[in-house]
């Protein structure tokens, strides 16, 4: 039908062997249908710029970052995805809790790597 919106299902590998899938409209944020599904993941900024909610793209799919304040192509060339400002546009499968392997990222190829 014209003009109906896509959805995708994002699988979600968090820690301790927690998995969760939720699906997620082309113009949804992943971290709030998270969240509407009552899942605890991290965030601080809901801005793209602080790398709380950063995930990791595990195997192949599409997803536009074009929301976030701070997202480098050097993120999207390591799967890196920051979950608060990322929309899916194929299925993907994402391992959570990452913001410490992409401040590393970031650091080894010199770009900004918020602390916090």
């Amino acid at each position: 039908m014209a003009g109906e919106k896509k959805s995708y299902t994002v699988r979600l590998l968090m820690p301790e062997g927690k998995e969760a899938e939720v699906r997620v409209a082309e113009d949804e944020y992943i971290l709030t249908r998270a969240y509407d599904q009552r899942l605890e993941l991290p965030s601080m900024c809901l801005q793209g710029w602080c790398l709380t909610c950063a995930g990791r793209v595990e195997g192949e799919g599409e997803w536009d970052q074009s929301h976030s304040r701070r997202y480098y192509e050097k993120d999207r060339e390591n799967n890196f995805i920051l979950l608060c400002t990322a929309q899916p546009r194929s299925d993907l499968t994402v391992r959570t809790h990452q913001r410490v392997s992409m401040r590393d990222c970031r650091i080894k190829n010199g770009l900004p790597a918020p602390r916090a």
